[in-house]
C-alpha cells in the first residue's frame, strides 16, 4: 500500500492569463481624422449665423480661417510627430495663431499689411474701426444683418479662436468641452433672436457630438479593441430622433415662457428682426372691456443725434408716488379704463402700459415709474411673467379744442451738437402742409400723406440699405416711399420737428386680437410678436402728448371730431370717438403679411427662392477639408523625392513604406529590406533592378562607413512607386490618394531602414 506521502506530486495547473478585451495603451492621435473632425465641428458652429447675417464676405472669411487652422494643425503635428508632445502643442498653437492672423489680415485688410499678411499699425487701426462698426451693427441692426466688412472682421477673428480651441480640445480628447463649445457657439443666434430651434442644425450638431465622443473614446486605454459601428450609429440615431420627437411635446411652465421662443425688446427702433420672424408667437395677453384693446407703450424716444433716436432717461419714482400730475386740463373730457396685462414671452426692462396711465397694481417694488412719459421701468427685473392691472384715462378733446392749441416748440439741448438734416425732409414737410392753417391740421396732412402715398414693407428697407431711422435713412425712405413702422415714425417725427413742433417716438404694441376667453366681464386679447410697433407723438399744451398713426395699412389714423357731434351735455360721445391713442378697427388690428411686402406671395407670380450661397460656401469648405489629406500627403511625397534625389535612402525607403500602407499592402517591420524587396518583386511585379538599387542604398547607409553618399535615388524610387500603384485596383488607388492611411496609421519611431 502506498502511503500518501510517497504519491507522485501532481502536475501544476496551467496558469491562465486573463483575456483583456480592451487596449492596454492609449492609441496615438490621428493627424487627419482629428483635424477634420475639429474643422467640421467649427463649420457646424458657424452655420446658424447664416440666419442672422446675410451670406457674403464674412462667411468666406470664416470658412477660409477654419480650413487654414485645421490644415496647419494637421501639417504641424505630422511634421513634429517625433517630438515631445508639449513641443507639438506649443509649436502647433503658435503656427495656427500666425496663420489665422495672416489669413484674416489678407482677406480683410490686405492692402494695409506688409506683403498682404503681416499687420502694420494701419492694419490695427483699421481693425479697430471695423470692430466698432461691427458692435454698432449688432446692437442697432436687424436680422439678417448686412455682410459688412466690420462683421467679416469680427466673425473671422472670433471663429479663428473657436477653430483653434476645437482643434486642441479634440486632439487632447477633451470631448465634453469640445461639444459644449460647439453647441454654445452654434446656439448664440437662436438665443439672441429667441427664434425657433433649427432642427437640421440640431441633427448635425448631434452627429458631430457623437463622432467626437467616439473618436476620443476609441483612443482611451480602456476602450474596446473592437466595437460595432452599426450599433453605435443606431443608438445615436435613436437618441436624436427621440429628442426631436419628444421635446416639442413637453409642457412649458408659464413662469419659464420667457426663456423659450419670444422676443427681446430694447429701447432702440431696430424692430425689424422681431417683425420679420417667420412664425409670430404670442408675447402677452390683455384683458379689457369692449371689443377693442388699447395701444400699449413700452418707452419713448425724444433724443435724436442725427443717427439714432435714444430713449428718454428721466427721473424714476416709486409706484406709491403715482404717475405725476395730468398733462391735460380740466376742460378735456376723459374716460377711465382698466386694463389687465399678462406678459408671457417678452423680455424687456420696460412693461407695456396704455397711455396715459394713472395707477398700477400687482407689481413688485422693483418696478418704478417714469413720470415724464408715464411708463414702468426696472433696472433688475424682467417683464416676462408679470401679471398686473393698469388704470388709465381716455382723453376725448374736441376738434375745436385741439385746433385752438399750438404744438409745443422743440426743446433745444445747449450741450448737444446741432443736427443737420437732409434738405428733402424740410422741403417735403413744407410742401405737404402748405394748405393747412393750424398745427393739428398740418400733422393730419402729414399723416394722410404717408398713409396714402407710401407702402408698408418689411423687405424693401433691407434690400435698399436704409434699415434705420437716421437722417440719411429717412431721406432714403422718403425717396423709396416704402418701409415699415420705424421708417414712418422716424420720418413723421423729423418732418414735424422741422415745422417747429416738439415730438417723440413711442415703442410699443398694436392692439391684440380678440379671443374667445373671458376674465370675468372683460374680453381677452392676444398680442403676438409681429404687433411690435412704433408711432410718433406731438406735445399739445393743455392736452398732452397726442399720438398719430402715419404707418400705411396699420391701425386707425388719429382724427378728432367736432364738439357738436359729441352728443349731449354729458360729455360722453354718442358714437365711437377718437382718442389720444390710436385705436384699432373692429377687426382688432390689420392683418399684415409679414413674409412679403406685396401681400400674397403667389400674387406676384414669382416663387421665393432659397439663397444658395450658404450651401455653396459650406460645400466648398467641406470639399477643401476632404482634399486636405491628399494635399498633405502630396507635399510629403515631393519632399521625400527631393531628398531621394540628393541620395537620402531613409527618405526613399520611408516613402516606399507609406505607399504600401496607403495601398493597403501588408507591411511588417520584422522583415529586412532585402526580404521585403524580394516579396514586392515576386508578388506585386515591382521592377527588380530598381528595387535592388533602393535596397543596396539602404544597406550601404546602415552598414557602410559614414560619409559615403548614395547616388540619385529619385528615378528608382519613382519606378517602384509606379509599379506598386499598378499592382492595386482603381478603387484602392483612389482611396490611397484621397484618404492616405499612412497619415494616421501608427508609425515606427524612426522611418528607417525597415518596412
Amino acid at each position: 500500500m502506498f502511503r500518501a506521502e510517497h504519491a507522485p506530486p501532481a502536475a501544476p495547473a496551467a496558469v491562465r492569463r486573463p483575456a483583456f478585451w480592451h487596449r492596454d495603451h492609449e492609441e496615438p492621435a490621428g493627424v487627419v481624422g482629428t483635424g477634420a473632425l475639429a474643422a467640421t465641428a467649427a463649420l457646424v458652429a458657424m452655420w446658424p449665423f447664416t440666419s442672422v447675417i446675410a451670406p457674403g464676405a464674412w462667411s468666406f472669411t470664416v470658412i477660409a480661417v477654419i480650413v487654414a487652422v485645421a490644415g496647419t494643425g494637421m501639417l504641424m503635428r505630422h511634421l513634429l510627430r517625433r517630438r515631445a508632445e508639449w513641443v507639438q502643442d506649443l509649436a502647433t498653437l503658435a503656427t495656427q495663431v500666425v496663420v489665422a492672423v495672416a489669413v484674416v489680415t489678407l482677406l480683410i485688410a490686405g492692402d494695409t499689411a506688409l506683403f498682404g499678411i503681416i499687420p502694420t499699425s494701419a492694419t490695427l487701426t483699421l481693425f479697430g474701426v471695423l470692430g466698432a462698426s461691427a458692435v454698432e451693427a449688432v446692437v442697432f441692426g436687424s436680422a439678417p444683418l448686412d455682410p459688412s466688412p466690420g462683421l467679416a472682421a469680427a466673425m473671422g477673428v472670433c471663429f479663428a479662436v473657436v477653430a483653434i480651441l476645437l482643434d486642441h480640445l479634440v486632439t487632447h480628447r477633451s470631448a465634453v468641452l469640445a461639444v459644449l463649445l460647439t453647441g454654445a457657439v452654434g446656439a448664440v443666434p437662436m438665443i439672441v433672436t429667441l427664434g425657433d430651434t433649427n432642427v437640421v442644425w440640431f441633427v448635425l450638431f448631434g452627429a458631430v457630438a457623437l463622432l467626437v465622443f467616439r473618436h476620443t473614446a476609441r483612443r482611451h486605454p480602456e476602450s474596446p479593441r473592437r466595437s460595432s459601428a452599426s450599433v453605435a450609429v443606431a443608438i445615436g440615431a435613436a437618441a436624436m430622433a427621440t429628442t426631436i420627437a419628444v421635446a416639442p411635446m413637453l409642457p412649458v411652465s408659464t413662469s419659464l415662457a420667457g426663456t423659450g421662443v419670444g422676443v427681446t425688446v430694447d429701447a432702440s427702433l431696430r424692430l425689424g428682426d422681431d417683425l420679420r420672424q417667420p412664425n409670430p408667437v404670442e408675447v402677452l395677453t390683455v384683458a379689457a372691456k369692449g371689443e377693442t384693446a388699447p395701444y400699449l407703450r413700452l418707452t419713448t424716444l425724444s433724443r435724436f443725434d442725427g443717427r439714432v433716436w435714444r430713449p428718454d432717461d428721466g427721473d424714476l419714482q416709486a409706484q406709491d408716488d403715482g404717475f405725476g400730475p395730468p398733462e391735460w386740463g380740466e376742460d378735456i373730457t376723459t374716460e377711465e379704463q382698466t386694463t389687465s396685462i399678462r406678459v408671457l414671452r417678452m423680455s424687456s426692462s420696460w412693461l407695456p402700459v396704455p397711455y396715459p396711465a394713472t395707477a398700477v397694481q400687482g407689481l413688485s417694488n422693483a418696478w418704478r415709474i417714469a413720470p415724464e412719459n408715464r411708463t414702468l421701468y426696472s433696472r433688475g427685473a424682467d417683464a416676462v411673467g408679470n401679471d398686473y392691472t393698469v388704470t388709465s384715462s381716455r382723453l376725448l378733446p374736441t376738434l375745436e379744442q385741439i385746433r385752438a392749441i399750438d404744438a409745443a416748440a422743440p426743446v433745444i439741448d445747449p450741450d448737444a451738437e446741432p443736427v443737420e438734416l437732409p434738405a428733402i425732409i424740410g422741403e417735403l414737410a413744407t410742401e405737404v402742409t402748405a394748405a393747412a392753417s393750424t398745427d393739428y391740421d398740418r400733422l393730419i396732412a402729414l399723416q394722410n400723406w404717408f398713409r396714402s402715398q407710401f407702402a408698408y414693407s418689411l423687405e424693401t428697407p433691407v434690400e435698399e440699405g436704409f434699415d434705420g431711422t437716421g437722417a440719411e435713412a429717412v431721406a432714403e425712405f422718403l425717396d423709396a416711399r416704402s418701409g415699415y413702422c420705424v421708417h414712418f415714425a422716424g420720418a413723421f417725427a423729423l418732418m414735424a420737428e422741422t415745422l417747429g413742433m416738439q415730438v417723440r417716438i413711442v415703442v410699443g404694441y398694436l392692439p391684440g386680437s380678440l379671443t374667445d376667453e373671458k376674465r370675468g366681464s372683460e374680453s381677452v386679447f392676444s398680442v403676438t410678436s409681429d404687433r411690435l410697433h412704433s408711432w410718433p407723438e406731438v406735445l399739445f399744451p393743455g392736452v398732452g402728448w397726442v399720438p398719430f398713426e402715419p404707418t400705411a395699412s396699420l391701425g386707425v389714423p388719429t382724427a378728432f371730431r367736432p364738439g357738436a357731434t359729441q352728443g349731449s351735455g354729458s360729455g360722453n360721445p354718442s358714437a365711437p370717438a377718437p382718442t389720444t391713442a390710436p385705436q384699432a378697427e373692429q377687426t382688432s388690428g390689420p392683418e399684415v403679411d409679414r413674409n412679403d411686402a406685396g401681400g400674397d406671395p403667389a400674387s406676384s407670380g414669382e416663387l421665393r427662392r432659397l439663397d444658395p450661397t450658404p450651401v455653396a460656401l459650406t460645400t466648398l469648405g467641406v470639399v477643401v477639408l476632404l482634399l486636405l489629406p491628399a494635399l498633405i500627403r502630396l507635399a510629403e511625397r515631393r519632399a521625400r523625392l527631393s531628398r531621394a534625389r540628393r541620395g537620402d535612402p531613409a527618405a526613399a525607403w520611408a516613402e516606399v513604406r507609406d505607399t504600401l500602407i496607403d495601398l493597403q499592402i501588408p507591411v511588417t517591420d520584422a522583415d529586412t529590406p532585402r526580404v521585403r524587396a524580394a516579396g514586392l518583386v515576386r508578388q506585386n511585379g515591382v521592377d527588380a533592378h530598381a528595387m535592388r538599387r533602393l535596397t543596396d542604398a539602404v544597406e550601404r547607409s546602415n552598414y557602410a562607413r559614414s560619409g559615403e553618399a548614395s547616388d540619385d535615388l529619385a528615378e528608382p524610387l519613382g519606378e517602384v512607386l509606379a509599379s506598386l500603384r499598378q499592382s492595386a485596383d482603381r478603387a484602392t488607388r483612389v482611396r490611397a490618394v484621397l484618404v492616405p492611411r499612412s497619415l494616421y496609421a501608427p508609425r515606427a519611431a524612426e522611418p528607417g531602414m525597415t518596412v
